[in-house]
């Protein structure tokens, strides 16, 4: 009880402090936590860590695919789904042989059964280290989706390719034909789960009315998904995958307000929490791995390591310096044409292929023996090269990516500022149109007709400049001098309940009420206040600080943090 007791401290300090870290260094949080975990492992009195696989995939899996597909964007999974399909089904397998043919060749003794192991435990792509540097770099959409979209899909290929490797090994035999059966009926059968599913949970969540019973079943529908498609025998992850994207597109019309607001920060939360908390687990595991490993040398195990890398690292860049061209010759058709990307898109979409938690999830899943009660051959070593690979992609194509994508100049993509400033151009017009058409309506007092018509017209001049569909008009600038005075009279009020509770005059629950109300209504502001932090505060270098920076507690170094709770809401067009 003592050493669970010291793994959990350790572990939930490791988490807040290594995360807080990498937030001070601008550095991917995973790295942090992989590289730091790894030599907090090693100190006296840390107990080793011992994971059983089957719980790290249960518990943590399904909610993390359910997660990223709920928020995807499914409209560019779509646009690319044949380059989707290729990289999450033959990328996959082309890594596996290409490791299992290095690992035969190099390792002695190590059967090809083994080998094939060891490709398809590394074949998948995590997309959490590389998602944080490109939104942090503002790197193209398409490119991220196309990254993410790529780490949801390719773990169903990678876990039927594994699990027939063991197959294999355990047994001594392999079916090709049965293996492409499996494969089949697996995907078919896991995204017909995984419809059915997401349509029963979107039936029930749009008859619920409370949002913590709704947010509890949203936490809850990639369980729901994942645990009767693995009983059944077929693909929990495409399962997990198919009913968080039915929901994610389904989602703004059958939940509430409140709901979909809460249910935003709930998942941004446990998304976190359950990433951290992984990576961290992949670092610790570095001690118990290198103990299982006395009968080889260090040269011999960093060889090792660096070759699995290299080779995983090297078959990506083939195939994305390859099956691009084979494409254009197969398909010259102008849609295609249009479609082709450049060579720096393809550099980073290579670099960008870091392993994680799900290649040490199934390393550690092996089984002890066979089944001629012989132990499973090169068990200890098949997991050393995993975290080797894991170590490696994480950290040094971690730490590299953002220098890479500013190197090619790939960090200034404005697509989602564009768009959004159309669609809520349209969505303005959309609202003018109906003013006019309730202006006949007697239950309207003239005074607010004109006051909310006059409040859209400004929003519609706002959202048209930026959109380029009219000259500058300095419509910004009045919006931002507009956004900063309203948030400067709520920090106002804030002020004034917190003392009346603090006075005991106010409930801390009346508090609460009153605060989110503000909250929400601050969200509503467009998000402008970067801009207008520069425009109020410009003498905070020079050690002077304007009244309204004093008071809204905005520094040189602290205000971007500060601000990120209010940017990072999904703001409304009303």
């Amino acid at each position: 009880m003592g050493d669970v007791r010291l793994l959990i401290l350790a572990l939930s300090v490791a988490v807040v402090g290594l995360s807080a870290l990498a937030h001070t260094l601008s550095i991917p949080y995973p790295v942090v936590l992989v590289v730091g975990c790894a030599a907090l492992g090693f100190v006296p009195g840390v107990p080793p860590v011992v994971i059983d696989p089957d719980i790290v995939l249960l518990i943590f899996l399904p909610p993390l695919l359910y997660r990223a597909a709920l928020f995807a964007n499914f409209g560019d999974f779509r646009a690319t789904v044949r380059v989707l399909t290729l990289n999450t089904i033959l990328l996959v397998l082309v890594t596996a042989v290409a490791v299992a043919a290095v690992a035969h060749a190099l390792i002695p003794d190590m059967s090809w059964e083994a080998s094939f192991v060891l490709g398809a435990i590394v074949s998948p792509t995590d997309p959490v280290a590389a998602g944080a540097v490109m939104r942090r770099l503002n790197a193209p959409r398409q490119l991220l989706s196309a990254i993410e979209g790529e780490g949801l899909f390719n773990d169903a290929t990678a876990l039927v390719a594994y699990r027939l490797a063991v197959a294999a090994a355990v047994s001594g035999g392999f079916s090709l034909a049965h293996a492409g059966f499996k494969f089949v009926v697996g995907a078919v059968g896991g995204v017909a789960v995984g419809l059915f599913v997401g349509w029963l949970v979107g039936e029930v969540r749009r008859r619920i009315v409370d949002p913590q019973l709704s947010i509890a079943i949203s936490l809850l529908t990639g369980y729901l998904a994942f645990v009767p498609a693995d009983a059944i025998g077929v693909s929990g992850v495409l399962a997990t995958v198919t009913a968080g994207i039915y929901i994610g597109v389904r989602a703004p019309r059958i939940l509430g307000l409140r709901s979909r607001l809460q249910g935003y920060y709930v998942w941004e939360v446990v998304d976190f929490i359950i990433n951290a908390t992984l990576f961290a687990l992949v670092g610790l595991q570095l001690r118990t791995v290198m103990e299982a490993l006395s009968g080889f040398s260090a040269g011999q195990l960093v060889w090792y390591g660096l070759a699995a890398s290299f080779t995983v690292v090297g078959a990506r860049f083939v195939w994305f310096f390859t099956m691009p061209y084979v494409i254009r010759v197969l398909d010259r058709r102008a849609v295609q044409r249009a479609r082709r990307r450049g060579a720096r898109w393809r550099v980073v979409g290579a670099w960008s292929g870091m392993r994680g938690a799900v290649s040490l999830a199934l390393a550690l899943a092996i089984p002890l023996v066979s089944d001629a009660g012989d132990p499973f051959p090169q068990r200890d070593l098949i997991i050393y090269l995993t975290f080797a690979v894991i170590f490696f992609t994480l950290v040094v194509q971690g730490l590299t990516l953002p220098a890479l994508i500013r190197r090619l100049e790939m960090d200034q993509d404005h697509t989602d500022d564009e768009e959004e400033a159309h669609a809520r151009l349209l969505a303005l017009k959309a609202a003018l149109t109906q003013l006019d058409e309730l202006a006949a309506e007697e239950w309207i007092p003239a005074e607010t007709l004109e006051r909310t018509r006059t409040i859209y017209h400004e929003r519609k001049a706002l959202f048209a400049e930026r959109a380029g569909k009219i000259s500058p008009h300095g419509y910004e600038d009045r919006s931002a001098a507009n956004q900063q005075l309203l948030r400067l009279l709520m920090e106002t009020q804030r002020e004034l309940i917190l003392r009346l509770r603090n006075n005991g005059e106010l409930s801390n629950e009346a508090m609460n009420r009153i605060m989110r109300e503000l909250d929400l209504e601050e969200s509503r502001l467009e998000e402008q206040l970067p801009q207008v932090m520069v425009d109020l505060c410009k003498n905070v270098r020079s050690g002077r600080r304007t009244s309204s920076c004093r008071k809204l507690g905005w520094a040189e170094r602290g205000w971007g943090t500060t601000l990120q709770t209010v940017l990072r809401f999904p703001t409304l067009v009303t």
